[in-house]
């Protein structure tokens, strides 16, 4: 039988709920950048309100991972979820994804190196404008479809799970591995980019710039920086086909 909560505890999650908010709103905005204009900022912040919430009541204060930490994991989750149920992106555009992938894929592995992006358009049939104008259409289910895909062997979301991997405890060895194996894959994948694509991962991903900035920064329309993610996105994803299992 779980123990009622004490009377210390109870003041100690309210504090935390109340001390951690901010990190609701500052994830939200920044799933918002990547989003259709139809998704409403109230409705992911709703979402990562929960999240918070629920990395309160589950904090294990035992394990080697801050409070602070865990809580952008499950808002995190909690906002990707939210968005995967209202089933944001038609079947069309993520047939596009798919179709990318694919000739992202074909082309690598018959010419054993990066696909340049006249050879995409030129599989796919169809000129560079109408490529770059794909790009930019499909950024936000681009992101999603990505973080849906990468997934343990257990058919895990990566995303639901990723956090363990920073937590020290009992994890799989097997799951360490696929893992490792992934993180792998990625970064050699990374080191493939070009120099105006790697500044862009890191730009997003390590200083959390937004694409605007990131445009500002390198001289480029946002419209730009957003072709240049997505085409990031999908060639990650393409090298990440063979892992799923």
């Amino acid at each position: 039988m779980t123990k009622p909560a004490t009377k210390k505890h109870l003041e100690w999650r309210q504090k935390s709920i109340v001390e951690y908010a901010y990190l609701v709103k500052h994830i939200a905005y920044r799933f918002a950048t990547r989003l259709p204009t139809s998704v409403l900022l109230d409705e992911l912040i709703s979402a990562g309100s929960l999240g918070l919430i629920d990395a309160v009541d589950k904090f294990n204060p035992s394990k080697d991972v801050s409070l602070k930490t865990y809580a952008q994991y499950r808002i995190k989750g909690a906002i990707l979820d939210e968005l995967r149920s209202m089933d944001t992106y038609s079947r069309s555009m993520r047939k596009k994804i798919q179709d990318i992938t694919k000739a992202t894929k074909k082309i690598e592995d018959e010419k054993g190196s990066p696909a340049a992006d006249s050879e995409i358009c030129e599989s796919l049939g169809i000129d560079l404008e109408t490529f770059q104008d794909m790009l930019t259409n499909i950024h936000g289910a681009a992101v999603l479809s990505l973080d849906e895909f990468v997934k343990t062997k257990k058919n895990d979301i990566f995303s639901q799970t990723r956090f363990q991997s920073g937590v020290k405890g009992k994890d799989n060895p097997a799951d360490q591995f696929d893992r490792a194996e992934i993180k792998h894959v990625l970064a050699k994948t990374i080191q493939t980019l070009t120099q105006k694509e790697q500044m862009v991962v890191s730009l997003y991903y390590y200083d959390e710039l937004t694409l605007k900035e990131i445009g500002e920064v390198l001289s480029l329309t946002e419209s730009r920086i957003c072709q240049i993610h997505s085409a990031v996105l999908i060639k990650m994803k393409a090298k990440l086909v063979d892992y799923e299992t």
